[in-house]
């Protein structure tokens, strides 16, 4: 289904709800097709196929405001769903702050971010690279017992928005993966881990068997872990676990937290919250990037904005609606993150480790003991017990908490070694201390 389609469908249904009375009205248009196949043990276990559309439609009657949805594009169902909303928002209550995002902050200029690579892959072949995959992690130890299987993913679609000010943008986008999740096992018990790749064009993807090999690596290095003492500790979130540290604070600035008065950074806008060195902004525009986008599901244009800078918070990430709640609209407005950056001391891994000298790398959390409101931190973890600044073995079944606020405050340095398999891009990141339970 190609985008010239939907788009002229998208018109179709705007045109529709004016019809129907709406004042005005935004509509989105997804189609994705790909394949999804899991082998383990060398036998394939999951094979799926999709091939999936669907249409959201919300109307405004005023500042009263109701959503539809349907995945049939028939004239017949889109005529239904256009007046199911429409009859849902005469009898919903006004909210003076509904509508569409403000005209003037409407993208003129879209530009081709190569976010669009197809991957002709059939089921054979995918079996065929997912059993490679998990074949060279299990020969790398006879150690390796056991695997959870390794998985393929390719997948690509469009996807349009359009509303009533006349804005209508398409972007196409494929995304594809390979993972391979392994277990090891030794007198001391087994333990498990993984290791996968994710980009936008297929050529880019880890090989294989190098996948393989790192998901065994992974897993190995976790055999015989130990337990510590219960103290306070510096320590290095690695980098896909620093990851979760910055998630946590767009969700402490997103606009429906502030609005509620439901996060630890309420009322922190221009006060410094990391130290001057840190430097966090988004860069939406980067070639074939898991997180780039040419406007957001608003419409909105995105560009380069600075949401940390010089430890000091700048902006909050504000869609149409929480900007007008809370009086911030602005030209740089936007409710969603693309490419989050973070930038600061880099220092090597090995640097990092002789800064933190004796503590604790944290490679994975576990757990929902997060606070956006009180901004308390404590999860469940496994990492690795260094001294001197040299690994000296695996730990697991310990805590770690602290206040995020501590924590943002406590970072002494960024890594290099920078994970892009996602929307946020960090290092490892060495955080003075935090206390751990073991």
């Amino acid at each position: 289904m190609n985008d010239s389609h939907l788009k002229y469908i998208a018109e179709e249904t705007l045109r529709q709800a004016n019809k129907m009375g709406a004042s005005s009205a935004e509509v989105s248009i997804n189609h994705s097709k790909g394949i999804s196949i899991t082998v383990r043990h060398s036998k394939p276990e999951i094979l799926e196929h999709n091939n999936d559309t669907g249409l959201s439609l919300t109307v405004y009657f005023g500042h009263s405001k109701a959503s539809a949805s349907t995945s049939d594009l028939n004239v017949e169902s889109i005529v239904d769903t256009v007046n199911s909303a429409c009859g849902i928002a005469r009898h919903t209550q006004m909210d003076k702050y509904s509508g569409l995002a403000d005209e003037s902050l409407m993208a003129t200029d879209l530009p081709d971010l190569s976010l669009y690579h197809p991957w002709n892959i059939n089921i054979e072949k995918a079996i065929t690279l997912a059993s490679e995959c998990e074949q060279a992690g299990r020969d790398v130890d006879t150690r390796i017992t056991k695997s959870e299987g390794s998985s393929l993913s390719s997948h690509d679609g469009v996807l349009v928005y359009a509303n009533s000010h006349g804005f209508v943008g398409s972007t196409q986008s494929s995304r594809h993966s390979l993972s391979c999740t392994l277990i090891a096992n030794d007198s001391r018990g087994m333990q498990r881990n993984y290791y996968y790749d994710i980009a936008r064009d297929s050529t880019e993807l880890d090989k294989a068997n190098e996948i393989g090999i790192r998901a065994a690596n992974n897993t190995l290095g976790r055999l015989n872990p130990k337990s510590i003492k219960t103290n306070s500790y510096p320590v290095i979130f690695s980098a896909e676990v620093s990851q979760s540290l910055f998630k946590k604070l767009i969700g402490a600035i997103m606009g429906t937290a502030l609005y509620s008065k439901s996060s630890f950074l309420l009322d922190y806008l221009g006060k410094q919250i990391f130290p001057e060195f840190i430097h966090v902004y988004e860069q939406p525009h980067l070639i074939k990037a898991l997180g780039s986008a040419p406007h957001d599901g608003e419409g909105i244009a995105t560009q380069e904005r600075d949401i940390i800078k010089k430890g000091i918070l700048k902006r909050y990430v504000l869609d149409g609606y929480s900007a007008r709640r809370l009086g911030m609209t602005s030209k740089k407005n936007s409710g969603e993150i693309h490419n989050l950056m973070v930038d600061g001391k880099k220092s090597n891994f090995h640097s990092l480790l002789k800064q933190l000298n004796t503590g604790i790398i944290v490679t994975e959390t576990m757990g929902m003991g997060i606070n956006i409101v009180t901004g308390d931190y404590s999860q469940g973890a496994a990492g690795f017990w260094v001294e001197n600044g040299i690994i000296q073995y695996p730990i697991d079944e310990f805590t770690i908490a602290n206040n995020m606020r501590d924590m943002f405050m406590g970072i002494q340095a960024i890594g290099n070694d920078v994970d892009k398999r996602g929307n946020i891009h960090t290092g490892s990141i060495l955080l003075d201390n935090m206390m751990i339970a073991g």
